[in-house]
């Protein structure tokens, strides 16, 4: 699933920016051409847009280490 992140304007201070995240995906319609669909939007306050998506580079990071770990494993299995 794609975002689109942009800025909302607003009349408040820098400490107070608003981002508005769109969740989009790709599907194809009755011709078969390739269209973006709008799934839901979100605004939320810039802060805590970047705490977000760093949470989330952290879950990434440590599922990514355990892939690594299985890799090892199974190619160890293929090489023995």
């Amino acid at each position: 699933m794609a975002k689109v992140i942009s800025e909302m304007e607003t009349q408040a201070s820098d400490d107070s920016k608003m981002v508005e995240i769109k969740h989009t995906r790709t599907m194809q319609d009755a011709s078969g051409s390739d269209v973006e669909v709008l799934d839901f939007q979100e605004s939320k306050p810039l802060g805590g847009a970047i705490a977000d998506a760093e949470a989330e580079k952290a879950r990434l990071e440590a599922k990514l280490v355990e892939v690594e770990a299985e890799l090892v494993d199974l190619n160890a299995i293929k090489d023995a």
